[in-house]
């Protein structure tokens, strides 16, 4: 499974820890990931997802999980969300039709 957030794309960075002697050795910041249910709103169910806690403070903040995944950009979405976003798309069009 890889260390990625669902729905923001946050990913592993690498960077040095630098001693005291100003010596350097490669390590890796790896993001704050939780396993968390979401509620869907529209399609009125809830969706498993691994995000990082500064997605989850951001869900909570553009008000829910309908919201943030109708305007994020795909580059930044897993495959799960991408096909999420859709189906809420859809369900959202055809409740307004």
């Amino acid at each position: 499974m890889a260390r990625r957030c669902e729905l923001t794309g946050k990913d592993v960075m690498t960077g040095n820890n630098v001693s005291h002697a100003n010596n350097k050795s490669r390590r890796r910041f790896l993001p704050n990931l939780c396993n968390v249910s979401l509620m869907s709103e529209t399609l009125g169910e809830t969706y498993k997802l691994r995000i990082s806690a500064h997605a989850l403070r951001t869900v909570e903040h553009r008000g829910g999980l309908d919201a943030f995944l109708l305007k994020a950009s795909d580059s930044e979405l897993s495959t799960k969300a991408r096909l999420l976003r859709t189906e809420i798309k859809r369900r959202q069009q055809a409740a307004a039709a």
